[in-house]
């Protein structure tokens, strides 16, 4: 049971920090430098220690939703030719956006693939 609440812990601290670096990435990324692509990875593998620690059975269709709606609205926010206009912040939510992708993609996948097993494993 221990082990059980210390992967929890784990997780949810990879996902605070994965938010806390998305949010720097996004506010100082252009000054970062060469550090930019270690924090991007840094983001990949926090978000693939949420997906495998902290999400598990029955909140994962719940993490799976919010997950899908984050994502497209981060791409949307991202990619989007509006914020490259607006004055003072848009860019830095650009960032913050692509650093929350980085950190919520492999999150969702890796929930979505232990779904799957689940689904082809009890038929």
């Amino acid at each position: 049971m221990a082990a059980k609440q210390s992967n929890a812990a784990a997780g949810t601290w990879a996902f605070i920090i994965g938010v806390i670096i998305a949010i720097v990435l996004g506010l100082v990324g252009a000054n970062l430098g060469t550090a930019r692509p270690w924090l991007y990875s840094l983001l990949i593998v926090l978000g693939l220690i949420v997906g495998f620690v902290n999400v598990t059975g029955k909140e994962s269709k719940d993490f799976l939703f919010a997950a899908v709606a984050l994502i497209i609205i981060a791409f949307a926010g991202g990619e989007s030719t509006v914020l490259n206009q607006v004055q003072s912040i848009g860019l830095y939510l650009q960032g913050i956006f692509g650093g929350l992708l980085a950190l919520v993609v492999p999150a969702a996948i890796i929930v979505a693939l232990k779904d799957i097993w689940a689904l082809a494993y009890t038929q």
